[in-house]
């Protein structure tokens, strides 16, 4: 009985035929369930049109509207754009923005959005320089220089972007061309409070009442750059019951890792991740009681932590609970009782399982000093580790390099170290004492992370010197040490660089020994159990989720929670329902723009809608379409009980939902409270 109730959860994970499943690359989309379910069959011009109209814009999800490269995305996405514009004497994370004309654009320092522009499968030249290798560190350099001589070949005669991306842990690779677009200016954002209002309160959480949305434009050559893929506006919106689709960059699932690694997560690694980040949180959190400046500086990033913390707990439960993870060990079972039943696949892959239960075995007793030896918490630290890394790499011939190092991505290295945004020394300071000092007392004094960064002074004390006497706050100065000689790095007395040259060392050690017992390891028996899924099953799944596009689909619908029904759509009346019932006490209070034309508003008008679409964080920004390729609404979030979906498909009869902008409710808030008149024309007119 028991094999048999294993047997039917394997069947009811595997199968993605009928149930909205799937973060579907552009080259494999699932026409037949499209097909079977909704009678969908696109041309493959649908298709493209849907791939050249999808940017991505700070590692998340947009999408172009107009012609005329006007780009609609969250405001949470661009916040990183809005905070690069604001100042202390001009908020517009708090203000909002809305240019009256073209002319009025912002322009957003070091902004920047991508398009796939093509792409091609590249596996086969890959296994080739793989199978003559003797082990697998072996492996994995020939890899590298493959993958490294594939994109300069592509940058060298394309002039795009290019990169070689993994799929199915190593199962196949292909090359990506990029086409990117380097000015991006700000167009129209709400203020923050009306994009997310409710707070973290209501974060994750449906029914919700937030216009978080943003306008941007690709520039090129300083004219709007010419987009003809494009979505165009659908003014009524998202309807009941609606076939959609999804197009964006989700981040990150993990639905094909083994069962070791799963238990390696569960049991680890989600618990220590949870610790780094309720730390960096605690950090901004003191410092952001210090005055209002210091809240504001804090504040994106005590947003961030909270909702990734938010969505690693609902992780967690998912990982925690018994149900969930049989579902796991029994897909793994069925597959491997398949390899079984032919000898010949399985020895080639069996021992596959068994080298990675091996290695994560390793990995628990460096899990600390992993996650703590590093200096993410400052910019200016993690600028100066990064110089000083990069003088001993160019050293190298280029296929010796660490992969961010080889000649085909000095440019984007590059502009990131020199790139103008603003950095808040008090806040740099307190964040990266508090790192050292929480460091210190997890690792111990005796750890080399420690005594190389701290030796026996006081983390204050190091600090305070680094951040005060540093030159590197200069973007010239990071340029001068960047394009000078590594002698010049090597002989500085600049106490940030000196700092991170004690450091490197250590960090280089242990990322070598990663790479060494994890990522290796990894990699060659990821791609083994990839080719044994591929021999059982064919590519009837999509790989798991990597930051690179995507499309989905489902229907938009509402409901059931415990004993209540919950619609599929909130409205304007919903909104200020919920600010008077708090009698507009932060987090429920609304920005005077709203309130003052409340009555200039149709109440009636969309909000905000769920839908069934199998969607994950990245694909923030993700544009929402119908069938015909209209523009229906914006992603922004998801409900509690989608939140375990990074390691398992969670169904729509579950509860699980997306929850995405009604472009209705945009049109509403453009037209009555931002007098955006001329950026509404623009939106429906073509």
């Amino acid at each position: 009985m028991k094999r048999y109730l294993a047997l039917f959860l394997v069947l009811t994970f595997i199968s993605p035929i009928f149930a909205d499943e799937g973060m579907w690359t552009f080259d494999n989309p699932p026409l037949k369930q499209w097909k079977e379910r909704y009678n969908f069959e696109p041309s493959q011009a649908w298709l493209d049109n849907v791939r050249l109209a999808s940017p991505k814009v700070n590692n998340a999800s947009a999408g172009f509207v107009s012609p005329n490269g006007l780009i609609v995305t969250n405001h949470h996405v661009a916040s990183a754009f809005i905070e690069r514009l604001s100042t202390k004497e001009r908020d517009l994370m708090k203000t909002g923005f809305t240019a009256k004309t073209l002319y009025e654009e912002l322009k957003v320092p070091n902004g920047e959005a991508s398009v796939l522009f093509s792409y091609d499968n590249v596996t086969e030249r890959i296994r080739n320089v793989e199978k003559t290798a003797p082990d697998d560190a072996v492996a994995a350099n020939n890899r590298i220089n493959e993958i490294a001589a594939i994109e300069k070949d592509c940058v060298e005669t394309t002039k795009l972007r290019c990169n070689v991306i993994s799929f199915y842990s190593g199962g196949e690779y292909w090359l990506y061309r990029f086409k990117v677009y380097s000015d991006i200016r700000l167009v129209q954002a709400p203020e923050e409070q009306a994009a997310f209002f409710g707070g973290d309160y209501d974060n994750f959480v449906y029914p919700r009442h937030d216009l978080d949305y943003t306008f941007l434009r690709a520039y090129e050559n300083d004219k709007p750059a010419s987009t003809p893929n494009y979505f165009k506006w659908s003014a009524k919106g998202a309807q009941d019951g609606e076939f959609i689709l999804v197009s964006g960059y989700p981040g990150s699932t993990a639905r094909l890792l083994t069962v070791a690694q799963l238990a390696y997560q569960r049991d680890v690694g989600n618990p220590l991740q949870k610790q780094v980040w309720e730390l960096r949180r605690k950090a901004l959190e003191n410092y952001s009681k210090l005055g209002a400046e210091q809240l504001r500086q804090a504040n994106p990033g005590m947003r961030s932590f909270a909702n990734s913390l938010k969505r690693l707990e609902g992780q967690q439960d998912g990982l925690m609970n018994p149900r969930n993870f049989a579902k796991k060990v029994a897909e793994e079972n069925e597959l491997r009782d398949k390899l079984k039943a032919k000898p010949e696949l399985d020895k080639l892959y069996a021992p596959a399982w068994t080298n990675i239960a091996t290695a994560y075995d390793k990995l628990p007793k460096m899990a600390n000093r992993i996650a703590y030896s590093n200096v993410a918490a400052s910019r200016l630290a993690s600028i100066a580790l990064q110089i000083v890394t990069y003088h001993k790499e160019v050293a190298k011939h280029s296929d010796g390099r660490f992969p961010e190092f080889r000649e085909t991505r000095l440019g984007a290295f590059k502009s990131g170290i020199m790139a103008p945004a603003t950095i808040n020394l008090d806040l740099e300071e307190a964040t990266l004492t508090a790192w050292l000092e929480d460091a210190r007392r997890i690792l111990g004094n005796n750890d080399p992370f420690i005594k190389a960064a701290l030796g026996d002074a006081e983390a204050s004390e190091v600090v305070k010197r680094a951040i005060r006497e540093t030159t590197l706050k200069d973007p010239a100065a990071r340029k001068a040490m960047v394009d000078g000689p590594a002698s010049a790095v090597d002989s500085s007395t600049d106490p940030m660089v000196t700092l991170a040259r004690r450091i490197e060392p250590i960090v280089r050690e242990l990322r070598a020994w990663n790479e060494t017992n994890i990522t290796n390891v990894d990699t060659a028996n990821g791609t083994k159990i990839a080719q044994a899924r591929f021999a059982v099953y064919g590519k009837t799944m999509p790989p798991d989720a990597n930051s690179q596009l995507r499309i989905e689909y489902g229907k938009v619908h509402g409901y059931e929670e415990d004993t209540t029904l919950v619609p599929y759509k909130t409205t304007f009346y919903g909104l200020y329902d919920r600010w008077l019932s708090f009698n507009g006490k932060h987090p429920f209070d609304l920005p005077e723009s709203l309130v003052s034309r409340k009555d200039k508003i149709d109440l009636s008008t969309p909000l905000n809608f769920v839908y069934s679409a199998d969607t994950i964080g990245g694909n923030s920004g993700s544009p929402v379409i119908n069938r015909n390729g209209e523009i229906v609404g914006l992603n922004f979030d998801s409900n509690n009980q989608k939140l375990s979906n990074r390691y398992w498909y969670i169904d729509e009869n579950e509860g699980s939902r997306a929850v995405g902008v009604h472009t209705a409710g945009i049109l509403e808030a453009l037209r009555k409270v931002y007098d955006a008149n001329w950026l509404a024309d623009e939106l429906v007119s073509k």
